[in-house]
């Protein structure tokens, strides 16, 4: 699958995606991107996955007619995700189009 890390996700968790092609929204220079045209933008180039850490996004975007599915972190925090690498590479795996999954700690 292709993934998409938004900015504010550490760019490690794509250790955990091995098997994935992942690429940053920093790395791609789409830095500081309205979420709304970010969403576009990652669909136009053919991600199938945005991984965010964004809480909001869900509220403040309408993604009734996303193909891309999202993926939420809880945290944003590189040591305490490092330590749930096989959640975060399962939530990636089952992310369906159209889909918002959320990855909590527990």
């Amino acid at each position: 699958m292709r993934v998409l890390l938004d900015e504010s996700v550490p760019v490690q968790v794509a250790n955990a995606l091995t098997g994935h092609a992942v690429a940053s929204v920093n790395g791609l220079g789409w830095k500081g991107i309205s979420n709304g045209d970010l969403l576009q933008a990652a669909e136009a180039a053919g991600y199938e996955v945005l991984v965010v850490a964004d809480k909001n996004l869900r509220y403040q975007q309408n993604l009734s007619s996303r193909h891309i599915s999202i993926v939420e972190l809880w945290t944003n925090h590189r040591p305490t995700l490092e330590r749930h690498f096989q959640q975060i590479a399962d939530a990636v795996t089952a992310a369906k189009p159209g889909g918002y999954l959320v990855v909590s700690s527990k």
